[in-house]
Order: C-alpha cells, then structure tokens, then sequence
C-alpha cells in the first residue's frame, strides 16, 4: 500500500458517496412524494389529480432536498472546529501537553514520534477515559487540525510496541486523507436522521396530538409517520454506505502500519488483544455509531450487514498468514500467565515476506513512510533492513534536551520557544530581531526568548523542525490573533537583514502552513486535479531551489536537477531556471500550485524530489528541511 494510491482510492470513494447520496435522497423524495399524493391529492373520481397536485409535489420535493441537504451541511459546518470537535462528540477529554501520568506520557511520547517520522504536526491528544475496550480513531479536516483519540483499555491492555501500531494504523488515516471523506459520512448520516425528528414533530403538533384526526390532522399524521419511517430506511441504507466505505479503507490502513513501523507484531498483536479480551474493542459512547467508520475496532457486536472493520481473524491473517484459532488461543494463554507473546511461526515470517510489501520478519524493505511505491521507483527500491522510520524519530525525539521538551509543551513558552529558533547567530542581527519582539510582544517574551536562545542554538540541526512538531498542539491553543502575531513577528525576525537563512525559512515557512490551516480547518485542498505537464514551471522552480540549496557546486546542482527532469519529463529538453534572489515567494507560490495536483502527479513529483536530493548519495540538513516544507505544502508525508 502507498499514500498516492491510497489518495486516489479516497477520492473514488467520494465520488462513490456522492452518487449513493443522491440516489438515497431521490428515492426519500420519491417515497415522500408519494405519502404526500395519497394523503392530499389522491382523489379518484376528479379528472386531473396528477397535474394539478404538481405544485404540492415539486415543493415537497424541494423542501425535503433541502432539508437533508441543508442538515448535512450544517453537521459538517458544526464539525468544522476540527478533530478536537469529534473527540469531544464522544466524551474524550484532551490529555494535557504537560502530563505527567505514566501512561498519558507514553501515549503523548509514541505519537509525537510517529507524527516526527511522518514530518506532521503532532496532533491534539484525546482519552475515552470510560472505555474499557480496545479502541482509537483520528478526526479532523487535515494533519494540522486532526486529533488522535485512544480509549483507556487501550492504556491498560497494550503494551508500547501495540500502541506504536495502533497509532501507526490511525496516523495513515491522518495522512491519507480519509479524515475529511469520515466526516462527511457523519454529515450524511445526520442529514438523513434528521426526517425522523421532522417526522416525530409533524405527528406531535400536526395530526397526534391529543388523539385529534379532524381538520386534515389524519392525514398530517401519515405524512409524519412516513417521514419516520423512511428516514429510518434511509438512515439504515446510509449505515450500509458507511460500513462499506469503512471496510474498504480498515485492511490498507493495517498494512501500511505495518510499513510505518517496519514490524507486525505490535499491531498484530493489539488486534489479537481485541479479539481476546471480554470488552474486546466495543464503546459504551451513546454517539459510537456515528463515529464507527473512523475506529481501529468495530464499536458493537455487529452483524455482518453493519461491519465497518473485516472480521478480526481476517485482518490478523492479513498481518500474519497461516494465523489460526489455535494459534489465538496460545495467546490468550500466553497473555493470561503474563508472559511474553510466543513469536510468530517461522512459516508464517516466510509466508509473510511475500505478502506484505516491504515486510521481512520484523524488518522490512522500504524507503518511504507510506510512500514506498515513489521512493522505490526514484531509488530502485534500495532495501533498509535498519531502524524503522518510527524509531529513529523516536531517537530523536528522546534527544530533545528536557528543558526544551517542557518548554514545547506549553501554549506560551513554546510561543517564546519557536521565537528563539528564529534568532540569528550574529549578534548585531540578534539584537534587531530582539527589539522587534519587544515591540511585538513585550519586554516578557524578548526576555524569554532570550533566555532559550542559548540552548536553542545548540540544537542539532536535524532536531530542529522536529522540536516545533513536538510544539504545533501548545501553539494551536493560543489565541487567534496571538497565532496571527506570532506568525507576523516570525517573518520580520527572518527578514529583518533582507537575507533570509534556509533553516528560519523552513520554520517560518512550516509554521504558517500548520497553524493557519489548524484555525481554518476547512480550507484545507478537499481533491487535486491538475496534471504534472501543465504545473511544468513549478515542478522546475521547486527541484531547482532544492538542488541549489543542497549542493555547494553550482554543476552538481545542475546534475541533482537535471536527473529529476529527466525522471518526471523524460524527453523533453528543458533549461535550468536561473533563481531569483528573493526566491522565497516564487517558491511558495509554485507550491501552491501544485497542491492541487492529482494524487498520481504528486507520487511523481515526490519521485523526483527524492532523485534531486539523493543524487550525490548524500542527504544534508538543507534538503532534508525543504523536503519537509515541501511535503507539508502539497499534502503529502514525507519520504525517508
């Protein structure tokens, strides 16, 4: 499984839903016509019934259109605050950034490495803290908004490797933007639902009321009823709509776990913990069905009919070929005696080499974090049977200075924080920088900038990106205009000596892209359509910067390039573009253009970005923090 070949699987799922949607909603319209024709127009011995009940029947088409419609929109609308929102639908609370329980720190700790590996925003952080059961899911519009929700069994029953791929498995919703396609399922649901509530209140103060049938109150009563009755019908078909979409995505998501981690047993065995544990992974959450299609696990004891997830043995047998119950069992033993575990049979390591792309044993042969398929194709599939992507952000991450970490986890401190990577190492340009910040936020934050610059300035460059990551949840707690002034101190700090240094424009750069979009959610690009042939110029402007910026030679730039041209345009004869000065903006405004590529452009485009930076066999921090501004504007994660 790919991230571009998941994409392109979302987007056909959209316009599957839309099609379902509106064939749902003709049939409604059709089905209420018809109650509405027999309970006020169906009048046998009068000639013309038809043609002169017209009006009625085409308002009560349009009235019950809009309605579904103008209900589903309005779901979305409410929905708009982002994943938090959906979090809070089924009683989540937020885990604080400063925790420092044991269990909510592991939980904090293993997504902010996962979010690392995969160059996005961490995201909020949410606890079912009622919910035995083993469960998660991931809401929200994009990676900047999006929140990761974990039930409390999920804490207790698994240990940190089952975690891991718990959430490998709900980042790969995050990433492959099928958040968005959930959310308008929910939206769906609600707008089909909402005909029974029309309905009970039609009966209620129309026709039911005090047993009362005179004055047309009969037929009221019908028209009530059938609203009822076929928004139940339409609410059922809907649930069917949804579990299918569901079904489609649950088994993908697993697989590219798998590649996130480089290791099956961690969601493996969290699956087989579902199946063994008498809560398994059910929500007792009034609101569970209308979050079902977003869950690692099923919510309820389902039916076949309803099932938003594969059967359990299926998905584990999909992991772990040659899986059994037998085998189940062992575990169940294994796990009740408190023992490790047993490894999973040397038939099964090999049956599964060749089943799951890039998977061998517990390593795996892959150069990408799902993204495999543009990497193997720009690299020849080198194989890296080393550390996972996941542990080296864990590596990293643990790097972090402890004094810096506890700074990134507070809304203001982090604000002061982001604001003294930006300081210059040389001291007339620092003090400049400083006398902006007072004007733009006073002595207190200079000072406390100040105070952090020491120790930021030793960052290993590779940290530093990482280390705003790690901040993204405290930023988006400030307020909006304290974000919008930030943002605005940031690139007067960057700009105050008209020479822009590469690191504090990637900050600046990334900064602006997740916080804007976590405070308009909706904003977010929804589906690319443009081709790579037609975003040319772009596509040469932006490999152009990346080559310049990684290589010191101008001919090794000019080679670095010229391969990647010659991968995504083979044939065409095309000349170095001569880069402006003050690159920054036609940079950005090339980004933005091919944020609206299609997924398959953007799988190409990213082919070529790995060329240009592997080309000397040598990745610096220079490349490896545009190819993380880059990803990040086009919406798409980020290679290895």
């Amino acid at each position: 499984m790919d991230f571009f070949a998941q994409q392109a699987r979302v987007r056909g799922s959209s316009r599957r839903l839309v099609v379902l949607f509106v064939l749902a909603v003709v049939a409604i319209v059709a089905a209420i016509d018809f109650v509405v024709w027999l309970a006020f127009g169906y009048r046998p011995d009068v000639d013309g019934v038809v043609r002169s009940n017209v009006p009625l029947l085409l308002g009560t088409s349009v009235a019950v259109v809009c309605g579904i419609v103008l209900s589903s929109l309005y779901r979305i609308a409410s929905l708009s605050a982002g994943g938090k929102k959906v979090a809070q639908t089924v009683g989540a609370v937020e885990v604080p950034t400063d925790t420092t329980n044991p269990q909510l720190r592991r939980l904090r700790n293993v997504i902010e490495e996962v979010a690392i590996a995969a160059g996005a925003p961490v995201p909020d952080v949410y606890l079912m803290a009622d919910e035995p059961g083993i469960n998660a899911f991931a809401a929200g519009y994009s990676a900047s908004d999006a929140a990761v929700c974990v039930t409390q069994g999920c804490l207790d029953q698994l240990n940190r490797d089952e975690l891991q791929g718990v959430i490998a498995h709900e980042f790969s919703h995050v990433l492959n933007g099928d958040m968005r396609l959930n959310i308008r399922l929910m939206g769906l649901l609600f707008g089909i639902l909402v005909l029974t509530v029309v309905g009970r209140h039609v009966i209620w103060f129309g026709g039911g009321r005090g047993g009362r049938r005179d004055n047309n109150g009969g037929q009221v009563w019908m028209i009530g009823l059938a609203l009822i009755v076929v928004g139940y019908i339409g609410y059922f078909f809907a649930r069917l709509i949804q579990a299918a979409v569901s079904r489609s995505r649950e088994s993908l998501a697993d697989v590219s776990a798998v590649q996130f981690t480089r290791q099956t047993d961690g969601i493996a065995n969290a699956l087989k913990k579902i199946a063994i544990y008498s809560e398994g992974s059910v929500l007792h959450s009034p609101h569970k069905h209308e979050v079902a299609h977003m869950l690692f696990g099923e919510a309820d004891a389902f039916s076949a009919l309803f099932a938003t997830h594969p059967p359990l043995l299926q998905r584990i047998r999909a992991l772990q070929p040659g899986f059994g119950e037998a085998d189940l069992e062992q575990f169940a033993q294994a796990v009740r005696r408190g023992e490790e575990p047993p490894p999973m049979p040397t038939a099964q390591r090999a049956a599964q080499a060749g089943s799951i792309p890039g998977v061998s044993g517990r390593g795996v042969v892959a150069t990408s974090v799902l993204a495999g398929a543009a990497a193997a194709a720009a690299t020849g599939g080198a194989g890296d049977h080393g550390a996972s992507t996941v542990d080296r952000a864990a590596a990293l991450r643990r790097g972090l200075p402890d004094t810096l970490a506890a700074q990134a986890h507070d809304p203001e401190s982090a604000l002061a924080l982001v604001l003294a990577l930006a300081l210059s190492a040389k001291a007339d340009v620092r003090q400049r920088q400083l006398r902006l910040l007072a004007d733009a936020f006073g002595d207190d934050v200079q000072h406390a900038a100040l105070a952090l610059f020491g120790e930021a300035s030793t960052l290993a460059a590779e940290a530093r990106l990482p280390l705003v990551a790690v901040a993204a949840p405290a930023l988006k707690q400030l307020a909006p205009g304290r974000v919008r002034a930030l943002l605005d101190a940031l690139d007067a700090v960057v700009r105050v000596d008209n020479q822009v240094e590469l690191d504090k424009y990637c900050l600046t750069r990334l900064l602006r892209l997740q916080l804007l979009e976590a405070q308009h959610p909706r904003s977010a690009p929804v589906d690319g359509r443009g081709k790579l042939p037609a975003s040319r110029d772009s596509v040469k402007l932006v490999y152009a910067v990346v080559a310049a910026k990684g290589n010191r030679e101008p001919e090794a730039s000019r080679r670095a390039w010229l391969l990647a041209i010659q991968h995504v345009f083979p044939g065409e004869a095309l000349e170095w573009p001569q880069l402006p000065e003050a690159w920054q903006q036609p940079f950005e405004n090339a980004l933005n253009e091919l944020d609206g590529l299609l997924p398959a452009a953007k799988e190409l485009l990213i082919q070529g970005l790995v060329i240009v930076v592997r080309a000397d066999a040598v990745v610096t921090t220079e490349e490896a923090e545009l190819l993380r501004v880059i990803c990040a504007s086009v919406h798409c994660p980020m290679p290895l």
